[in-house]
């Protein structure tokens, strides 16, 4: 990082700083004291109704399902303004948490930031890694202590007092996250999981087993299905500090949602200066497809024209139900299924549980994949 750069941050005033530090030893206590007086197990998250200054201040997770337009979201978030400028996926819950041990105790940690000081996910920060080891290595018990503090780092070096998170597969560690991050606001969004499934097949993801190389789109429909109803079911717990917003809305008519996600996060977030900063895919869509022959670029129900009926008929059977269960519509094609496909939507759920649960409690999670963002396993 060059020194130029540097000099455009200016440093979060010390008061600011007070006022984070004392809201988090405040969250603590009020988790401790609630633990105590109900008798649950400290490591049972709890939903904390945040008011006030604490929640305009607190940090947004921007959570969906991959490719239901978690960047676009988050990217006018950042043009809002107050948030912390970070264009990555952190993956501290989801990747690097599994990876390095969960990151609890100092040898995992070191292991972990001898990877991690060299990846693309800490050169985006601006930090200077010299600074910043020493809090991670000793204010640190977790990883939502390791991306918080790290957050906190990255805010207070742009003279901002607010950050977020936009990783999208932390949709699955809500629980975690608001027991390790108590004043964490979630917002869920949705979209079409025909659309979804699309998108996620031309990215050629593949969450299928070995015997379904032929069956991306069916796969990617029901990893959508399953991601969503999770994400829903523990979201559900979480009262006022969970929202949902819909993708299609978010593009035809973003005043509206935007209104919304502004009471909940309690910030105004104004559509003019949005377009107007325009950072990211604000400016650039995140596409996995090349624009129309008109150059217009609509990303909402692509389903209805690039995959084919008999295509239809099968997503629909696999995801209908959660499909209206979230107010879309189906098509009613007529489908026999066959053997196949009554299989694969019974085995798939399991198939994904598992694979979760393998990861999070098992040293199966030591071999997870993180060389893409060039991080190394490194010694335990």
């Amino acid at each position: 990082m060059n020194g130029d750069r540097r000099a455009k941050f200016l440093p979060l005033p010390d008061l600011a700083k007070i006022e984070i530090n004392s809201r988090r030893a405040i969250q603590s206590e009020k988790t401790k004291s609630m633990d105590h007086q109900s008798g649950l197990k400290p490591d049972r998250p709890e939903v904390l109704e945040l008011s006030g200054n604490s929640r305009s201040q607190a940090p947004v997770f921007i959570l969906g399902c991959p490719r239901s337009g978690t960047t676009l979201l988050y990217h006018m978030l950042l043009s809002a303004g107050r948030f912390a400028i970070y264009r990555a996926e952190s993956n501290f819950f989801n990747l690097l948490s599994p990876r390095f041990g969960g990151l609890r105790s100092r040898r995992s940690r070191e292991t972990w930031l001898q990877s991690w000081a060299n990846s693309e996910l800490f050169r985006v920060s601006g930090l200077d890694y010299g600074a910043i080891r020493p809090k991670l290595m000793n204010e640190c018990q977790t990883a939502g202590d390791c991306l918080r503090v790290f957050m906190e780092e990255v805010a207070a070096k742009q003279g901002v007092d607010r950050w977020a998170d936009c990783t999208p597969d932390h949709l699955l560690y809500v629980r975690e996250i608001k027991r390790e991050i108590p004043d964490a606001l979630i917002v869920h969004i949705i979209r079409d999981g025909r659309d979804v499934a699309l998108s996620y097949a031309q990215q050629r993801w593949a969450n299928h087993l070995p015997w379904d190389r032929d069956q991306r789109l069916a796969v990617a429909a029901l990893y959508w299905s399953w991601t969503v109803s999770e994400g829903r079911k523990h979201g559900s717990a979480l009262g006022k500090d969970y929202i949902e917003v819909r993708f299609e809305e978010l593009v035809h008519d973003p005043r509206t949602p935007l209104s919304r996600v502004s009471e909940f996060i309690d910030q105004e977030l104004d559509y003019g200066r949005i377009q107007q900063v325009a950072i990211g895919s604000v400016r650039d869509p995140n596409t996995s497809f090349p624009g129309g022959s008109n150059g217009i670029f609509n990303p909402v129900g692509r389903w209805k024209t690039q995959i084919t009926r008999s295509q239809l008929s099968g997503l629909e059977f696999l995801i209908g139900d959660r499909l209206q269960e979230l107010g879309y519509e189906v098509s009613q094609a007529s489908c026999s299924p066959n053997m196949r496909l009554r299989a694969m939507r019974k085995l798939y759920p399991h198939v994904f549980a598992t694979k979760l649960w393998l990861r999070n409690h098992t040293p199966v999670g030591r071999f997870t994949d993180t060389g893409s963002m060039g991080i190394t396993n490194g010694r335990h």
